[in-house]
């Protein structure tokens, strides 16, 4: 079984802090928090005592399945 860690260093590795990752995905800090606790967004990483960041390639991720999903008709 692979671990996230090596599936994730198989390419370059990239952190999106929150700004960026308003701007990708059009939502706000309040739903990504709030989709974040019902499990519905990607976790972010620790990167220091008071920092997080998103991996970039979950945040494409979870963009693409947001399109395939309206584009399925599910919301």
């Amino acid at each position: 079984m692979t671990n996230v860690i090596e599936r994730e260093t198989r390419g370059p590795v990239r952190f999106l802090r929150l700004p960026e990752v308003l701007d990708r995905t059009g939502l706000s800090r309040s739903t990504i928090y709030v989709r974040l606790d019902q499990g519905r967004f990607p976790r972010p990483v620790s990167l220091g005592a008071r920092a997080v960041g998103w991996l970039e390639s979950e945040v494409d991720e979870w963009i693409q399945e947001r399109i395939a999903a309206s584009r399925d008709g599910v919301a």
